[in-house]
């Protein structure tokens, strides 16, 4: 019985590191592949001079979290830009998770122009500040997409895939500018990180 316990403890720990690695195989493809088009179709030419190459965080997977999700309908709201530009958000609810036993909390929105299309039903935006901004992150935050139903009250959150905005890169672009209120006590080393160019 106990050889027997030995060899399937051997197999689900050989089953989570295979899942782990395929995990993290998957996400550097994807980086991959969102690198070269967002070099080759975001920036111009003169942008890709001073930013080569997307720098990103190793992926850590203690950066994901399952979080509490409480629904709370707000109105609409002319979400700030940092170029002007009128885009309507909607605050949807509140994301609570801990990281590393730090209890941290963020609005979750909605864009109001994307609400209506069939691809859109179950996405938000999470957009947020953390330890990391304006050192090792850009100085005006980062964006988190999130695909969940209304009715869920668990979200998973993969800070792996976080994002910067374009206007990290470029000044062609206006981007929503992160409210004060998703700003989190942590740092979260993971996603895209920011390389200052001169």
């Amino acid at each position: 019985m106990k050889r027997c316990l030995i060899v399937l403890c051997m197999v689900y720990a050989a089953s989570g590191a295979f899942s782990q690695n395929t995990y993290a195989d998957s996400l550097t493809a994807e980086r991959q592949k969102h690198e070269k088009e967002f070099l080759s179709t975001v920036l111009n030419e003169e942008e890709r001079k001073i930013h080569p190459e997307i720098c990103f965080f190793p992926i850590n997977t203690a950066f994901i979290v399952e979080a509490d999700f409480v629904k709370e309908v707000g109105p609409a709201f002319v979400m700030p830009m940092t170029k002007e530009r009128t885009v309507y958000y909607r605050k949807m609810g509140t994301l609570s998770f801990k990281i590393n036993d730090t209890l941290c909390t963020l609005n979750v929105y909605q864009n109001l122009d994307l609400a209506g299309r069939k691809e859109y039903k179950n996405y938000y935006f999470v957009p947020f500040k953390d330890g990391t901004t304006a050192i090792s992150t850009y100085g005006a935050g980062k964006y988190l997409d999130c695909y969940f139903s209304k009715k869920a009250k668990k979200v998973k959150l993969d800070f792996n895939t976080s994002y910067h905005p374009y206007c990290a890169y470029s000044d062609r672009y206006s981007c929503p500018i992160v409210p004060k209120e998703n700003t989190i006590p942590v740092s979260i080393a993971a996603g895209e990180c920011y390389v200052q160019h001169d």
